[in-house]
């Protein structure tokens, strides 16, 4: 039962794509509005600021809108937008090494997001940066590690390794708590 409504889904994500690549903006919104979590916890995984975090998923979306013609499977719109995602997030880090961060910012986007007030959520977050990014591509964005190491420009025996000491790190953390 649970089979046919992801075949189902898949299948309404990929007509949305087709649309979308069409002018339909209501498709691209729904796309959009599937992805927003995901999008959200990427974003949140390689940045810090509440400002940045929000620039580079706008900077997502309208750089998605503009260049969706050019997706050449529509079944891999997810894995496009998050690369989208994690190059805005890179070119926001870039650009941030010359400033210096006055204050602290409150991280509350708007996104509804039930893994904010787990345990694991809460480990994840004190990695470091390389192991919490692809902790949160692999394990709540359900990318293959085959995808993460394209995406991250990285070797998959790189995310392998990575995802192995974060397992590592995790189970140190919550051991402690």
């Amino acid at each position: 039962m649970e089979f046919t409504s992801t075949i189902e889904n898949d299948d309404s994500i990929e007509l949305d794509v087709r649309l979308a690549k069409k002018g339909d903006k209501e498709a691209f919104s729904r796309l959009i509005e599937n992805n927003k979590t995901s999008l959200y916890r990427v974003a949140l995984s390689m940045l810090s600021g509440k400002q940045d975090i929000e620039d580079a998923i706008q900077n997502t979306i309208i750089k998605s809108y503009e260049g969706i013609i050019y997706l050449r499977k529509n079944e891999f719109f997810k894995t496009w937008l998050i690369r989208i995602l994690i190059n805005e997030c890179k070119r926001i880090i870039k650009n941030n090494k010359r400033t210096i961060p006055i204050e602290e910012v409150n991280y509350n986007v708007g996104v509804s997001d039930n893994y904010n007030n787990l345990e694991l959520t809460n480990a994840v977050n004190l990695l470091e940066k390389d192991l919490k990014v692809v902790t949160t591509l692999f394990y709540f964005e359900d990318i293959p590690q085959k995808e993460i190491a394209k995406l991250l420009n990285i070797p998959e025996g790189t995310v392998r390794s990575r995802l192995s000491r974060a397992r590592k790190r995790l189970y140190e953390i919550l051991k402690e708590r």
